[in-house]
């Protein structure tokens, strides 16, 4: 298999996507308006949520991991302390400050295209403008919004092994 394709996407799910979300998420999918990142094997790796799920709660994470092989790379970031590192570096380095600001704007923008909740306007995700919190939200708004978009997003993105290196994550 090939590198994984940073090439934006906007496709509606096809009952097989919602199908291997479901087996990736082990529960069925809620609020998915389109696959916005593939693996390399085809399979969604990101999918774009509703800010409001069908049961009405306010859900800010528009753009969700779902391959449980990419989720399990990025969490072993995670506990390896990159979220702590690249905060102090947030707090250090202007420029970067102002571009993570950037990706924040871009996240609710967005977000804001689908719907307006006002429970959550202003409040975009992964800790966002001012922290990092949640890896897995940058890198899944790294893919779905493309290269130079988030600029911690995309740098543990590349701090990250081939996930899919041993072929599919086993979604149906």
């Amino acid at each position: 298999m090939s590198a994984p394709d940073r090439t934006t996407l906007n496709q509606p799910p096809t009952a097989e996507d919602l199908a291997a979300i479901a087996h990736q998420l082990g529960r069925p999918a809620r609020g998915v308006v389109s696959v916005t990142h593939r693996c390399p094997c085809g399979c969604p790796t990101v999918v774009r949520t509703e800010p409001r799920l069908p049961d009405g709660t306010p859900f800010p994470t528009s753009f969700y991991a779902t391959c449980p092989r990419l989720t399990g790379a990025i969490s072993t970031l995670e506990g390896e302390g990159l979220m702590k590192e690249m905060t102090q570096r947030l707090a250090d380095d202007a420029e970067l400050r102002w571009a993570y600001t950037l990706a924040h704007e871009d996240y609710l923008r967005r977000r804001e295209q689908l719907a307006d909740v006002p429970e959550i306007a202003g409040i975009s995700a992964g800790g966002m403008p001012n922290r990092v919190k949640c890896l897995h939200v940058l890198v899944a708004h790294a893919l779905a919004a493309g290269p130079g978009v988030n600029p911690l997003g995309d740098e543990a993105l590349a701090a990250l092994p081939d996930w899919w290196a041993d072929g599919c994550c086993g979604a149906p």
